[in-house]
């Protein structure tokens, strides 16, 4: 058996000190004096303002790097008003009186030099910011769209220290978004127009360009910074009424990063740019004080990298990896396929998924492509069939067995483009799902269910020209799970009636071990015979279950319990499962991603 020194290069070091994570991330700083919403919110991460919001009457507050503290209130006590600048330079715009909070009741603006409010000149175009966004400093500001008796705008105005002058209009009215930078680099996300939407728009002084959407649709977010091609966009309200999600801009794109702590909607954000920013206030079920700050480690620190090994101030071994986050590890709403179905085999990973087949309730022979965010037909089988055995990945796949007219015997392999007829199994049978295998070269099928013996505990190994019997499952079973390869593959669930029981094979024999915690058919899994996982199943269930190569444990559940889908994944840290059967047959899918994490080893 190699070394880790072999491995790795290198032996395991002693650290006074851990290294940390290269990324950003959110830690809970002092709260505001007061509970807010919809104020005002802008500033650098030592210099932040809030202004104005409710409930009224709400105190203006100014955040130093460490403390919020209370300073003077506008001339005209407001609430969803836009501002912008920070405590030393600021201005508010527009919004609702306490009197009259409808639509556009106040268009008047105030300036901020550090110790007094002063009104200037009005907006051209009465709106209220409830649903308008600003950027820029008290000397060059925007507002960007908002709402007027009740329509959504794309009016967009400047100001240059003393007036305001209309400029180009957005493309798609909306309210409630995220606006970013300068009055000649600005960028706009966000927001809602009939719902909420993901669309983002780019300025570069003279016209608005659509650029790429964010991940998460969202209104009633809020983004933090003066530099557009680098900032951040966290928490709103989306497909989940409270979010917490927070996403990083590069100038092209947007990439999901470390969740705010606290999910909320009507937040204000400040900071600079990806690296530093403030989320402040906000709602939950009611109006929060709640105050986050993001940060980075500084550049001297030591970083963490996948795989890390290392004795911690000599005393207890850490690891870092992916295995180490499975138990935080969530479910979130994938891509919808174009076809739903039940009992669809499915393999490969999370971002590069395969389905074939499935029940309509008519046969079908289609196939579906996943590549992380959405489905795509490709050629069907050349014999329509659902609850077949499926494996490899999505370039290379062999899919034996299922119900037809009948159970059959017939295997089809796939190349990335097309099927082909193969050799057919010796016993057919159907009841199957997610098998073992890594290509369409190499595969491994176990029980089933056939007409003659019923429940089956007869399994086929498939060498890429035939397929040849060699020693049965000890436990004969339908609607299970197989995972791993032809020559070390875990087989756990299944119905004979319902059973939890988990198998093991070494390339010549099965080897019962730990069950699962639930018992349970028509479930979906992944992984191999040390990281695997189990979830949904039969009546709903949504339990998931992680197994560490001895036991199995639970997890975090699925959104939506399902049975008989299509599932794919890696190495019990990702999944995939999407289609099958809730209370009616259904084309959605959802993602299971651990992310990897600092943990202690356990060695014996």
């Amino acid at each position: 058996m190699a070394t880790y020194k072999e491995i790795k290069g290198v032996t395991v070091q002693t650290r006074d000190s851990d290294p940390v994570i290269a990324g950003g991330s959110w830690a809970s700083a002092p709260n505001l004096n007061a509970a807010n919403r919809e104020g005002g919110g802008s500033g650098t991460p030592t210099s932040a303002i809030n202004v104005g919001g409710y409930p009224y009457p709400m105190t203006n507050e100014q955040w130093n790097g460490s403390t919020w503290s209370t300073f003077t209130n506008l001339n005209t006590q407001r609430g969803k008003n836009s501002t912008a600048g920070d405590y030393t330079n600021a201005i508010t715009s527009a919004g609702a009186t306490p009197s009259t909070p409808g639509y556009g009741t106040v268009n008047n603006n105030e300036t901020w030099d550090g110790s007094s409010w002063t009104e200037v000149n009005d907006l051209n175009t009465i709106r209220e910011s409830y649903a308008m966004t600003g950027a820029g400093t008290r000397t060059a500001a925007f507002v960007i769209s908002g709402s007027y008796s009740p329509g959504k705008l794309t009016n967009v105005e400047s100001f240059d220290g003393s007036s305001w002058s209309e400029t180009t209009d957005i493309n798609t009215a909306r309210i409630t978004a995220a606006g970013m930078g300068t009055t000649t680099a600005g960028l706009l996300a966000g927001g809602e127009t009939t719902t909420h939407v993901g669309n983002t728009e780019s300025w570069n002084g003279s016209a608005w360009t659509e650029v790429n959407d964010l991940n998460n649709a969202r209104r009633n977010t809020a983004g933090n910074s003066s530099t557009y091609t680098d900032c951040l966009v966290f928490g709103g309200r989306g497909a989940s009424p409270l979010m917490a999600n927070t996403e990083s801009w590069d100038g092209t794109s947007w990439t999901e990063v470390n969740d705010l702590a606290t999910a909320r909607h009507h937040l204000k954000g400040s900071g600079t740019a990806s690296t530093s920013a403030l989320a402040f206030g906000g709602n939950t079920t009611t109006d929060v004080a709640n105050t986050e700050e993001w940060s980075f480690p500084p550049p001297t620190a030591a970083i963490l990298t996948e795989g890390d090994l290392f004795l911690s101030q000599g005393t207890t071994l850490k690891g870092f990896g992916k295995a180490a986050g499975i138990p935080s590890a969530t479910w979130a709403s994938g891509g919808t396929a174009n076809t739903a179905r039940q009992e669809p085999p499915g393999t490969g990973t999370q971002t590069a998924a395969i389905v074939a087949g499935g029940n309509l309730p008519s046969v079908t022979g289609v196939v579906e492509l996943y590549d992380g965010s959405s489905w795509t037909e490709v050629n069907d089988l050349n014999t329509a069939r659902y609850a077949g055995g499926l494996s490899g990945i999505q370039t290379s796949a062999i899919l034996g067995g299922g119900y037809s007219t009948d159970n059959t015997t017939n295997a089809e392999t796939w190349d990335g483009t097309n099927w082909t007829e193969v050799s057919e199994l010796n016993t057919a049978r159907r009841a199957l799902n997610h098998t073992a295998g890594e290509s369409s070269s190499s595969a491994l099928i176990a029980g089933g269910f056939s007409p003659g013996a019923g429940t089956e505990a007869k399994v086929e190994s498939w060498d890429g020209s035939s397929w040849t019997e060699v020693n049965d499952l000890n436990s004969g079973r339908r609607l299970l799970i197989t995972t791993g390869t032809a020559t070390a593959a875990l087989s756990f669930g299944g119905n004979t009636p319902d059973t939890a029981k988990t198998e093991i094979w070494n390339g010549t024999s099965w080897t019962e071990l730990n069950d699962l915690n639930t018992a349970r058919h028509g479930l979906g899994g992944n992984g191999i015979t040390t990281a695997a996982l189990a979830y949904g199943g039969n009546t709903g269930r949504q339990a998931t279950e992680s197994w560490n190569g001895t036991s199995w444990t639970e997890v975090n559940d699925l959104s939506t319990g399902r049975q008989e889908g299509g599932c794919a994944g890696t190495a019990g840290v990702s999944a995939l499962y999407g289609l099958g059967y809730t209370t009616t047959r259904v084309a959605t899918s959802e993602e299971f991603t651990a992310d990897s994490a600092l943990s202690t080893v356990t060695v014996s």
